[in-house]
This record gives structure tokens, C-alpha cells and sequence, in this order.
């Protein structure tokens, strides 16, 4: 099971977005669909799918927040995942513009698909849904990487911070390594001289990607993509609750907010077996118990959904 799964907050349209996201990318596919009811935004549809073998979760839940570039989605067009063509890298640059044409359909161009020093061909898209994505088409001679990677961008007053924000992660997940790290030189203002250009980073097995900027930028982090991290036992979410919240106004139904602003859930691995559930009545016991809560407590959740009292 993916340890960490990016969430993606819609305001409508989490279902055509997965429908239309899984019918660009190879391997690809819708999970499993689900209505949490009555919640502060009434109904919300709820759609687990996978991009490339990658998971991510979404929601349908109001118009509350908006997607911008400062969490994007790289997406790595190595020629060795076409291995079975008969040209590799014809069919990489077939795929890479395919996918490009597609998500450019009522999307803005952020900057445009071509050749640039670190890609062959690289373009960085905002698509019709406002999520933006960073195609790439990578060398076969370099360290693989995953065909897609979560990237932050560190901007505002948290320009500078990329390195900072990744030790911490680094010192918070298990299984964690840092990879490449690529970083500003001198005649690169606005960027500071040693500030990090690019650089990757693995947590849990996978891999994330980090930058910062020092331009002008009109967004920041805020809910509309934020990642699950799914935990076995109350010591596990207690671990991860105490490590990473650092704003206690945003603490809400398992979510947080840590000391860069980025936001994280952090949930039980039974919580989607329970959503799952047919029974109406074992659904709303648990959808109002864990609208109540802050960090979850997962022995209250099993005695809601089990419809035994809590003593």
C-alpha cells in the first residue's frame, strides 16, 4: 500500500477529473468511488484512482480552495518504460506530446513544451482543472526515478526554506534518502546564489521532488492538494500528528498544517474500509463521529462504525 497518497480537493468535479485523467496516462485507472453524506458541504464524492501505478485521492467538496502551482506533479517520460517499442524514445516523445495536447485543452501554458538544459523535452501545464504538471522527457542514463513525483515549491516567505523543509521531512518519514540537489549560481536573481534549484528526495520509498523561487508569485500552499499519510495503529497517527502540526486552527478531521504551510492528513488505513461500507448506518455513525474530531482516535471510530457506545 502507498504510504503517502496525494489528496486533491475539487469543487464539483473529482469524478470527471479522475475519469479524465485516467484516460491519458498509462496504467491507469478509477479504484473505487464514495459518497460521504452531510458533511459541512453537503454531499461529497470521493474517488480513489491511479495515474501510472501512482495513487492519489480526490474529492468533491465545494469551492473552498483552488489548485495552483506551488504542488505540481512531474512527470517522468523515461524511454526504458517504453522498453517493449521498437524505438523507446520515439515512443516517449510520442507519449510526452500526447499527453501535453491533451492536457492543454482548456489549460494555460506555464512554460512551454520544449528543449531546455536539464530535459530534452520538458513543459510545465496548468490543465482545464487548474492542477498543473510537469512533463519530462528523461535520460535513460540517469538515476531512475517513478513516472510521476509530488514537486513543491517553496516561495513568499518560505523562499530559501526548500533545503530546511526537506531535512525535516527527511527526519520525520522513515525509509528516507535524499537524491539529487540542484542549486542556484551567481546571475541567477531574483534566486539567491545556493538556494535550491531543484532537488528529490525519498520518503517512505517514494520519491518527492522540492524547489524554491524567489519570483513573484500570486498563490501559496493551501488545502486543495494535500497528502495522506496512512497509518495501522494510534501510535503511528499520534507519531505523525505530534511531528508535523504546526498551526492549531487548521486541525480538522485529520488534517493539519506544518510549519512551511503544507498541508497533510493523517489517517487510519481502516478509515477507507469504513467510508466503503454499504450500510448507510455504519457511514453516517462514522462520518459523524470523525467530523468531530481534530487528530482521529481510532478506537472511537471502531465503536462507531461497530454502533457500539463509547463509554
Amino acid at each position: 500500500m502507498q504510504k503517502i497518497v496525494p489528496h486533491l480537493w475539487f469543487d464539483k468535479e473529482a469524478r470527471e477529473a479522475a475519469e479524465f485523467y485516467t484516460s491519458i496516462f498509462p496504467g491507469s485507472g478509477i479504484v473505487k468511488t464514495s459518497v460521504i453524506r452531510d458533511t459541512p458541504s453537503g454531499d461529497c464524492d470521493v474517488v480513489s484512482f491511479e495515474l501510472w501505478g501512482y495513487h492519489f485521492m480526490s474529492i468533491s467538496a465545494g469551492p473552498l480552495f483552488r489548485f495552483n502551482p506551488s504542488v505540481s506533479f512531474i512527470v517522468n517520460f523515461d524511454p526504458l518504460l517504453f522498453k517493449n517499442s521498437s524505438s523507446p524514445e520515439n515512443e516517449a516523445r510520442k507519449k510526452i506530446d500526447e499527453v501535453w495536447e491533451k492536457l492543454s485543452d482548456g489549460g494555460t501554458v506555464l512554460m512551454p513544451i520544449d528543449k531546455y538544459p536539464f530535459s530534452e523535452r520538458y513543459g510545465w501545464i496548468q490543465d482545464k482543472y487548474g492542477l498543473t504538471w510537469q512533463l519530462m522527457l528523461t535520460d535513460p542514463a540517469d538515476e531512475p526515478r517513478p513516472a510521476i513525483i509530488p514537486s513543491i515549491m517553496f516561495i513568499g516567505d518560505n523562499v530559501g526554506r526548500a533545503e530546511e523543509a526537506i531535512s525535516f521531512y527527511l527526519s520525520v518519514f522513515k525509509d528516507s534518502k535524499i537524491g539529487t540537489i540542484h542549486r542556484y549560481g551567481p546571475g541567477q536573481a531574483p534566486d539567491k546564489e545556493g538556494n535550491v534549484m531543484f532537488a528529490d528526495f525519498m520518503l517512505e520509498h517514494q520519491w518527492f521532488g522540492a524547489m524554491d523561487s524567489a519570483h513573484e508569485h500570486k498563490f501559496s500552499f493551501n488545502e486543495a492538494v494535500s497528502f495522506m499519510v496512512y497509518c495501522r495503529t494510534q501510535e503511528e497517527i499520534d507519531y505523525y500528528w505530534g511531528k508535523l502540526s504546526a498551526v492549531p486552527a487548521a486541525e480538522q478531521c485529520g488534517w493539519l498544517k506544518d510549519k512551511f504551510g503544507l498541508s497533510w492528513q493523517i489517517v487510519p488505513e481502516r478509515m477507507d474500509e469504513m467510508m466503503s461500507d454499504k450500510d448507510p448506518e455504519r457511514l453516517k455513525r462514522v462520518t459523524e463521529a470523525f467530523i468531530k474530531m481534530k487528530k482521529f482516535n481510532l478506537a472511537e471510530l471502531e465503536r462507531a462504525y461497530s454502533g457500539k457506545q463509547i463509554a
